[in-house]
């Protein structure tokens, strides 16, 4: 059974899943706004993947045989000035994310809930690769300054990130 601190803090995360796909989603139409089909083809990627976090954390509060409770999301922002901006906003969000899955780590440490320990651990070890991978597109951006054909190839190659929308369900 969860701590009533744990399970609050947990359905918080739940929450900040499904915000971290809904601000993808957004980064994502954006990116169809501009012609880059392949960028908005990589985000929406990550939208499913955030979604399938954000079902993970729902499946475990059940588990633990804790209560979710749904709380309002809020919208995200909906333009940047560039991809590379974009790119920087995603880097800081799943920076921010590392920080939280930290916290929440710190949590259970303090209530010795080794099972919520070793739940988490999945997404401490997650975070590395999702901050590791919108650093190396940013440093990509970065790098092309801009440069169109550049930009055209980078888009081509975002194109090949697989699209599983069946990792949602593989959650509940």
């Amino acid at each position: 059974m969860l701590k009533q601190e744990l399970e609050k803090a947990l359905n918080e995360q739940l929450k900040w899943e499904l915000y971290s796909g809904y601000l993808y989603l957004a980064m994502s139409a954006y990116f169809e706004d501009q012609g880059l089909e392949g960028f908005a083809h990589w985000m929406k990627a990550q939208t499913a993947e955030e979604y399938m976090h954000a079902m993970k954390f729902y499946k475990y509060i059940f588990e633990r045989d804790g209560r979710v409770i749904l709380e309002e999301i809020p919208a995200p922002p909906y333009t940047w000035d560039s991809p590379e901006a974009v790119f920087e906003h995603a880097y800081k969000h799943e920076q921010e994310v590392t920080d939280r899955i930290n916290k929440l780590m710190s949590l259970a440490k303090k209530h010795e809930d080794y099972a919520t320990e070793n739940f988490l651990q999945w997404f401490v070890e997650e975070q590395v690769e999702e901050e590791a991978s919108f650093k190396a597109i940013l440093n990509k951006l970065k790098l092309i300054k801009g440069d169109p054909q550049a930009l055209f190839y980078l888009d081509n190659e975002l194109a090949q990130r697989p699209l599983d929308l069946n990792l949602l369900m593989t959650q509940v």
